[in-house]
């Protein structure tokens, strides 16, 4: 359903986009922030899912400037190469500027634009809640620097967080953190699953998570106008 198109950033590089066009009315704008793993099929299916419900969809390659085209897969050393990324080599600054640029792109098309980020993305969508002001709403799938970097401040935008109990990365402490600020623009989620609860590519796949977080995703962006 869709393409990957190439758009400039705000440091002028020109990085991959994956782009997918609504497959009925346009609904609005969704920016799609991928895992560190890169934009991997994975990926490119759940932008042609939010496509076909609506949405006008832009998936940033993030790691472009160091690796282009980077895709992984979830063990050895695609694995490994995928943590130096999103830990060493690329600064979570620049994925956070080259969402805000999709934002705005997505923005001057018209209609609500809203940002669904998972893993890495889960924390770069949360973040781009808490500094845009031209989101609708956002939703963030298990991003480890919500509960402990970002904890604060509120989102500008309505915002819902997913996290799952079993998540070896994200302790419930910091979850419980989170929860306990009653930020008023913001629901927190615990699902019984572990990290990447969403994807039926990870070990962790666990669909009745998957399919209640979407529907609670989708439910949220058409309260705020999508």
């Amino acid at each position: 359903m869709g393409e990957t198109i190439r758009i400039e950033m705000s440091d002028g590089a020109e990085i991959g986009v994956y782009h997918a066009e609504p497959s009925q009315e346009r609904k609005g704008g969704l920016v799609l922030i991928q895992e560190i793993f890169g934009v991997t099929d994975h990926i490119r299916e759940l932008c042609d899912e939010y496509a076909s419900d609506g949405y006008e969809v832009l998936s940033p390659q993030l790691y472009d400037r160091e690796h282009p085209d980077f895709e992984s897969g979830y063990a050895n050393a695609e694995y490994e190469r995928a943590i130096e990324l999103a830990r060493k080599l690329h600064p979570f600054e620049q994925s956070l500027k080259d969402a805000l640029t999709c934002i705005g792109w997505l923005k001057e098309k018209g209609g609500p634009v809203f940002a669904v980020g998972y893993c890495y993305g889960g924390s770069v969508s949360w973040r781009c809640a808490q500094l845009s002001d031209d989101l609708a709403a956002v939703s963030s799938y298990y991003g480890s620097l919500v509960p402990t970097e970002f904890i604060d401040p509120a989102p500008k935008c309505a915002a819902i967080c997913h996290f799952g109990r079993y998540d070896m990365g994200i302790p419930m402490e910091g979850v419980e953190e989170l929860v306990a600020r009653e930020h008023p623009t913001a629901q927190i989620f615990v699902y019984e699953a572990g990290h990447g609860f969403n994807s039926d590519r990870r070990k962790d796949y666990h669909p009745e998570s998957a399919d209640l977080a979407r529907e609670r995703t989708l439910g949220l962006f058409k309260v705020v106008g999508g």
